[in-house]
């Protein structure tokens, strides 16, 4: 049992025999370890001196080399019994002689060790150098004193000590049980007295006084504080009373204010409130009106369920208004508590209305935030003057949390909107900026891809031209080909640009499209019918083709490709087979549908534009996967894909900017598990007035020219080279800027100018722009044709470099080609 937990007396006897036995035990320990001390030095001091005497008396013996003679020396310590061992070694370290003489040999250690007194294993060791005159080593003393006398005479006091520390214990034990008796015997009537009161709430218990000193004085604050505690127990009651309702209110105030902070619009926090009043202060009618400063007038926004019927019979309904002003109301807005005990006999028109519905206690507490009131919580019961004051303290309170957590919501809703108009912001800069950079990379991609296309282009197009021999297999192929390089061409040149409207000066031409949709559909026919075959899974295809064929104004080749894209999409949205439908149809434009989102999935359509009435639609279904609400707000983002590894995220992207170019209108009408439809309205409008004119300009008639061509690429050289020879135009080429100007100046000299010059624009050291700078100020009448990959984007951006008569993009067209020869040659 621990020690706190034993009763006073046996601890005042625990502490007395442990205090003598404690001081009793130092006592002997001392003196003990003083006697051990001493015997310790006198045995060194003892074995100093014989050390000594033995020592000097060994010399002789040692120099004469007269070992029967040591032995007498050493026989002389027979008179001190505790010198176990002693032994004389000569100066070699040899065995001299011994003491006892008779002990075995083995019994000495073989040869002495270092000079020194030392306590070894029970032992005191002396080695001590002989020496002859002081100076001349002799041998070594070796005496053994035996410490066994120490530890008997250790243990004899020992037992010395604990009898007489046994025998003072017992006589401890004897006087403190006859003297702890005047200690313990008032402390244990003052605890019987105290455990009377705890125990059976007697506090009519007094304990007795049995004397005049601190536990006297003990007892007398303990009857005092009996006497003062019997006082105050009515008046605790009273106040534990009241204390406990003050407690209720405090949860009560807790639990709404952690609901409320669980809600974060201010309908439901209101209703939150309301209804605990309702339920737990309680209260027979409830509501909370919002206050229009501006028109002085509060707006009833939640009322209590409970407080419904009364509500309906007083006409505060929700959304009713009731007027500040005549009402009673000013001072509660002007954030003061308004409380009426008694409302029958009011001359406000509020209070009067409530005492109608048998109301006639009335309590407003302002809602206010940042030192402005923007509310009113109203509780009223049917008994008068039933709120006490704690009860208008607790709805003062109430009110400055509900004021709060209401505009906290309201913040909290401003931040949302907020945040929400900063991601849209962010997400139109992101999309601008993914736009941008694309541009940039689209621009460096499409010189690469177009220089390297451009001697293709030229053969194919000249073979087409000049080799009348051709079988039709072959013309046919060749043409594919060639509508191939023009397809990569132009789709490079509109990667930069695919959400900027096409420029005004683009060529638009009529198109048909069931021919276009029956082309794409064979050309894709391994995508959507041949890969699905090899997995086990069918595509339907299904054509509904209006009648007669559906014609629009575009660039054919922007078309295919955007077609192209929507019949991959829909593929890749049956992977276990399904419908696609392609579908014309020509009709009324109806109205417009409300667009959702950043993009469709509503209607898509280019600023500032309207379609005409006349419309042409195509429309690609699937009945595929189709696309949640989350995909189609953002199908038409840049780089956005839901097939992985396999997707870039550019299809809809450039159908999207397809359709802008064209004045178009894109639709998408898809739900998860029902499929997809892709909707494309074009304008029914006229051909444009300026074609024909620019087709009058490619047929005129070109002679022949002295052209001179400055590129730093062999394939194109010699693929433009051969075909301007094929005109009958007589070329020269120059491999470079440098080279270029040197080929012009050298013709110049030689009196045979060109008439005409064809350059690169990017090359090393000597650039187009150089080219062109150069060949100007040495004949400003000579035309300069700039022949670059980047030719639609420096007349897009209308960058043409100064001294420059045209810009032709590569991959080059015989027949652009051929019109800007005509037209340039009339002039030079």
């Amino acid at each position: 049992m621990a020690l706190r937990n034993l009763p006073i007396r046996r601890k005042l006897m625990i502490m007395l025999l442990v205090t003598s036995g404690a001081v009793l035990a130092l006592t002997c320990a001392a003196f003990i370890g003083y006697q051990y001390v001493s015997y310790r030095a006198a045995a060194r001091y003892t074995v100093q001196t014989l050390g000594q005497v033995i020592a000097s008396n060994s010399t002789a013996a040692l120099a004469f080399d007269n070992p029967s003679d040591e032995k007498d020396v050493l026989a002389a310590l027979h008179a001190e019994r505790r010198i176990s061992l002693a032994a004389v070694y000569d100066a070699g370290g040899n065995l001299f002689a011994q003491y006892p003489a008779n002990a075995p040999v083995t019994s000495f250690p073989p040869h002495p060790e270092r000079d020194g007194l030392r306590f070894d294993a029970g032992m005191l060791l002396d080695y001590r150098p002989i020496r002859q005159g002081g100076n001349t080593r002799l041998g070594t003393l070796l005496l053994r004193w035996d410490l066994a006398s120490l530890h008997h005479e250790i243990a004899l006091y020992a037992l010395i000590a604990a009898g007489m520390t046994a025998f003072a214990m017992l006589l401890a034990y004897l006087l403190g049980r006859s003297l702890q008796h005047q200690i313990s015997l008032p402390v244990q009537t003052l605890g019987r007295a105290a455990r009377a009161v705890s125990e059976n709430r007697d506090y009519s218990v007094r304990a007795p006084k049995f004397g005049d000193d601190e536990l006297g004085a003990l007892t007398d604050a303990f009857n005092h504080m009996l006497d003062l505690l019997t006082a105050d127990i009515a008046e605790r009651n009273a106040f534990g009373v009241r204390l406990q309702r003050q407690l209720t209110r405090l949860d009560l105030l807790h639990r709404i204010t952690r609901a409320v902070g669980e809600r974060q619009d201010l309908r439901s926090i209101f209703q939150v409130v309301i209804r605990h009043l309702e339920e737990h202060v309680p209260i027979d009618f409830g509501c909370i009106c919002l206050y229009e400063p501006h028109e002085e007038i509060l707006t009833v926004t939640s009322v209590g369920v409970r407080s419904r019927e009364t509500a309906l019979e007083l006409a505060l309904t929700e959304k009713a208004r009731v007027r500040v002003d005549g009402n009673g109301l000013s001072r509660c807005v002007r954030g003061e508590l308004v409380y009426e005990p008694e409302i029958a006999s009011s001359p406000y028109p509020f209070p009067a209305t409530l005492a109608k519905g048998g109301l006639r206690a009335l309590v407003v507490a302002p809602l206010r935030a940042e030192s402005r009131v923007f509310g009113v919580l109203v509780a009223a019961r049917r008994e008068p003057e039933s709120f006490s004051s704690g009860d208008c303290e607790f709805l003062q309170q109430l009110s400055e949390h509900v004021a709060l957590a209401a505009h906290q919501a309201q913040l909290y809703d401003a931040l949302q909107r907020a945040y929400e108009g900063l991601r849209q912001s962010q997400e139109t800069v992101v999309q601008q900026e993914r736009l941008r950079a694309l541009g940039q990379m689209a621009s460096g991609v499409a010189h690469d891809i177009n220089n390297a296309i451009s001697p293709i282009a030229l053969y194919t197009e000249s073979l087409l031209e000049r080799e009348t021999g051709l079988s039709d297999r072959a013309r046919a192929y060749l043409t594919t080909i060639q509508t191939a390089i023009h397809d990569v061409a132009r789709t490079v040149s509109r990667m930069r640009e695919f959400y900027r409207p096409q420029e005004s000066q683009a060529a638009l031409t009529r198109i048909e499209l069931d021919r276009v949709i029956r082309g794409v559909l064979e050309l894709t026919q391994a995508r959507w019918r041949d890969v699905p075959q090899e997995r086990g899974a069918v595509i339907d295809l299904h054509t509904d083709l209006v009648n007669p064929p559906a014609v629009i104004m575009g660039a054919e080749n922007e078309i295919r490709d955007a077609l192209t894209n929507l019949i991959f999409n829909a593929a890749d949205a049956m992977p276990d087979g399904g419908t696609l439908t392609v579908r014309t149809k020509k009709g009324v434009r109806p109205a417009k549908p409300e667009a959702t989102g950043s993009g469709p999935p509503g209607g898509v359509h280019p600023p500032d534009t309207e379609l005409p009435a006349e419309v042409v639609f195509l429309e690609v279904s699937d009945t595929g996967v189709g696309m949640d609400p989350e995909t189609r707000r953002r199908c038409l983002e840049p780089f956005f894909t839901t097939k992985g590894e396999r997707g870039t995220g550019m299809g809809l992207a450039m159908v999207y900017g397809m359709a802008q170019r064209h004045r178009a209108e894109l639709e998408i009408d898809s739900s998860s598990g029902k499929g997809t439809t892709v909707r494309l309205v074009f304008p029914a409008t006229a051909r444009s007035a300026d074609e024909t004119g620019r087709q009058l300009a490619l047929g005129l008639p070109v002679r022949p020219l002295r052209i001179l061509i400055v590129d730093d690429d062999p394939l194109i050289i010699e693929s433009l080279r051969e075909t301007l020879r094929g005109d009958a135009h007589r070329v020269t080429a120059a491999d470079g800027g440098q080279a270029g100007i040197e080929a012009f100046e050298a013709a110049q000299s030689r009196g045979e100018p060109f008439e005409l010059v064809i350059t690169d624009l990017g090359m090393p050291y000597v650039d187009g722009r150089r080219v062109a700078a150069a060949i100007k100020a040495a004949s400003p009448q000579t035309p300069i044709v700039l022949l670059t990959g980047w030719g639609q984007r420096l007349t897009a951006e209308n960058q043409v470099p100064p001294h420059v008569d045209r810009v032709l993009n590569k991959p080059p067209q015989l027949r652009e080609l051929r019109a800007a020869l005509a037209e340039l040659g009339r002039a030079s």
